[in-house]
């Protein structure tokens, strides 16, 4: 199994901390509105890495966090005339049921800010004490000249960063790098803390959580790419300050989506709402398009892509609906839940290479049709083996049961077929069009 690890930038074999086991952390949204199906990409990416993951056999924990302590919530809830609580929790259901829409799973830990704050008070009491972090007017800073691999997962020069950095040069800063870990508030929501009231700094909140749900090392850290400086960075300077670690041997960032070749982002407006997107696309088609591009690559939407990606998700809808009808009918269906397939694994154990799975996936359909209409022996097997990998990438596909009355009701459709009877082969005909068994 091979990663593309953004730390060392390079290819590198997976192995986890812990024999058989995966740790992953992928940062969540800021709850301050509904997201964009470009947020949703990070989403759908390590929803399909969690899967494989798990299909390998790993005990896998896997946490995304709500920032639910931010100023952009303190601005929405004025706006809104409510409270940020209601404002967070507003959001945090809406992102829930994109996920559920969006047929994702259930992962193992979602966290908050708001739970972790004593955390939080703890971890920056220690990097005060070990001199990392200094407090000034009730804001506290973390000092990032002391770290000396800073820059070492975004490839930033330190240099240049100061250099850029002196444009907006805070009085209260030692060093124009140095970020906040705790800012003192006047507005809006204020929490107390040993430094004063006010809320903390979004570097910090992450890798909080991180050591208090995993301890202070983990497999995997995810998110897209744009995360990578300075979110990631900081959270990587911490790490190194209180635990000499990068909090997370392999960190995978997915790429951008384009909408006619810019990134698609709030504040260019040239964003489309998950909860909208999905209305004009269906889950599947959305993660089939995303699926075709590999996910550390920008992925530009276009109406080409989604009527291929529509195209690929019926013709896998019908294969295996055509496939159930048969095996019920000579009453050999089962679904194989352990089924592997070398191919898919290679592919997939080449840094998550969806592009070649989803070619692989049309091989294997064309051989399904092929064995179906030669009433072959590999049906089921091919059925099975499709059914595993759509399942690893996500897509869920709702075949129609088939009952004994449906089985009885294809035996007279073909008995009055071979009699020449249309009239009563209609009948029978339509029951089954009625059903979508045909």
């Amino acid at each position: 199994m091979k990663i593309y690890n953004s730390l060392t930038d390079k290819i590198e074999e997976f192995k986890p901390i812990k024999e058989n086991e995966v740790t992953m952390y992928v940062c969540g949204p800021t709850v301050y509105n509904y997201v964009h199906i470009g947020n949703m990409r990070p989403v759908i990416t390590f929803d399909m890495v969690y899967k494989y993951f798990k299909y390998l056999g790993y005990k896998v924990t896997y946490a995304s966090n709500f920032t639910d302590i931010n100023p952009k919530i303190i601005t929405m809830a004025k706006e809104m005339g409510i409270t940020e609580r209601e404002v967070a929790n507003k959001f945090i259901d809406a992102y829930l049921k994109d996920l559920e829409s969006y047929n994702c799973s259930k992962i193992d830990k979602r966290p908050t800010v708001i739970e972790h704050l004593d955390d939080i008070f703890a971890f920056i009491e220690k990097l005060i004490e070990k001199d990392y972090a200094y407090e000034k007017d009730g804001d506290v800073y973390f000092r990032v000249n002391k770290i000396k691999d800073y820059g070492i997962l975004s490839n930033q020069n330190v240099s240049e960063l100061e250099a850029g950095s002196r444009v907006d040069i805070d009085d209260k800063k030692e060093d124009p790098l140095d970020f906040a870990l705790w800012r003192k508030t006047t507005e809006g929501e204020q929490f107390n803390s040993p430094w004063g009231k006010g809320i903390p700094g979004w570097h910090t909140e992450c890798v909080v959580m991180i050591n208090s749900i995993f301890g202070n090392k983990i497999d995997i850290h995810g998110g897209g790419v744009d995360l990578k400086f300075p979110h990631h960075e900081n959270e990587i300077a911490q790490s190194m300050a209180l635990n000499n670690n990068h909090l997370a041997n392999y960190w995978m960032h997915n790429g951008h989506i384009n909408v006619n070749g810019e990134k698609m982002s709030k504040s260019l407006g040239n964003f489309i709402l998950a909860k909208d997107f999905i209305k004009m696309h269906d889950a599947n088609i959305i993660k089939i398009a995303l699926f075709k591009t590999h996910y550390r690559l920008p992925l530009n939407f276009t109406d080409e892509l989604f009527n291929e990606a529509n195209n690929i998700d019926n013709k896998i809808y019908n294969a295996l609906k055509s496939a159930k009808l048969l095996l019920v009918l000579n009453n050999t269906y089962s679904i194989e839940k352990n089924v592997k397939d070398e191919k898919f694994e290679e592919y997939m154990n080449d840094d998550f290479n969806t592009p070649n799975v989803i070619s692989y996936l049309l091989e294997l359909l064309k051989e399904l049709n092929i064995e179906i209409r030669q009433k072959g022996e590999n049906v089921l097997l091919l059925y099975n083996k499709i059914l595993m990998i759509t399942s690893v990438l996500g897509l869920v596909y709702n075949l129609p049961e088939i009952t004994k009355e449906d089985v009885e009701n294809y035996n007279k459709w073909q008995e009055y077929r071979k009699e020449k009877d249309f009239e009563n082969a209609d009948i029978y005909r339509n029951k089954l069009i009625e059903k979508n068994i045909i």
